[in-house]
């Protein structure tokens, strides 16, 4: 009996530290969230996310440019990151033992470590110095680059565990090596990789520093691949650091739209990564 009370208080003694260490950890980001809500909130409004940018001196203006840039660059993005990410995922999963499969995991561990303004140096020294001029397509190459390891890891950890059962019974009924890939193992391991998909988009749309050294800015409306794009991030960036208090709102203002935009992503792959793990393998 009393070497059970004391497991007993040994695991209420822990519960209660968790528990302590988590209120703790949650402080800063309560705060943070807080912060911008109290200084963005009275700034948003329908004009806000649609208007361009008002001329400096002048009031008023928004960030509608810079919300359609970043779903442009991100979007691109994930028209060359997404496949090249999970490609690479499933050749781990499916081949990944041999001397060319640790190549690849190897490179993409290191590559997942790259901060990402080193990143955007290197798409500016490959696409925008021999283009000469900034443009979407390099804002796009650099997010792509830093979608690819993210997507690359974690496609293969989900393809990892669907049961080896599945694999033999496809391939017992004849089914080709390459197809049992993609319709069997692909087809059930999909809600984890579209979570991760998600998060990478995510982790794209937050990004600053690649984007300075690539897409830069523009003022206005661009649907161009090779012109400067506006981007929420970079947006965020010039009005903090201008010295006039209306663009300070505008920057709070901001700062919660892309709040918003990245904690809808994050929520959706929660909720599709929740839905998977009631509903088992497909």
């Amino acid at each position: 009996m009393k070497s059970q009370r004391s497991r007993r208080a040994v695991d209420l003694f822990m519960t209660a530290l968790c528990g302590t260490c988590t209120a703790l950890a949650l402080i800063p980001l309560a705060s943070i969230l807080w912060l911008v809500v109290r200084n963005g909130a009275g700034a948003i409004s329908l004009t806000f996310l649609t208007a361009l940018p008002a001329p400096v001196g002048e009031t008023g203006g928004g960030v509608g440019n810079a919300i359609a840039g970043t779903l442009f660059m991100v979007g691109l993005a994930a028209l060359c990151g997404v496949p090249l990410g999970i490609g690479a995922g499933v050749f781990l999963a499916e081949r990944g033992d041999g001397p060319l499969g640790r190549t690849v995991r190897f490179c993409a561990e290191v590559l997942g470590g790259v901060p990402s303004i080193v990143v955007g140096i290197v798409a500016w020294g490959l696409i925008v110095v021999p283009m000469h001029r900034f443009s979407a397509l390099a804002g796009a190459a650099a997010l792509a680059i830093l979608m690819i390891p993210t997507l690359a890891r974690a496609t293969e950890e989900m393809i990892r565990l669907v049961p080896t059962a599945l694999r033999e019974a496809s391939l017992a009924l004849g089914v080709p090596a390459w197809r049992t890939s993609l319709s069997v193992v692909l087809r059930t391991a999909l809600g984890g990789i579209v979570t991760a998909v998600l998060l990478a988009l995510a982790r794209a749309a937050g990004e600053t520093a690649p984007l300075l050294f690539t897409a830069l800015n523009n003022q206005y409306w661009n649907l161009r691949p090779d012109q400067p794009t506006s981007s929420l991030t970079v947006q965020i960036y010039n009005y903090a650091i201008s010295p006039y208090d209306d663009w300070h709102q505008k920057a709070w203002a901001a700062a919660l739209t892309l709040l918003l935009m990245v904690g809808l992503l994050n929520l959706t792959a929660r909720w599709l990564a929740g839905g998977r793990m009631q509903r088992g393998p497909a």
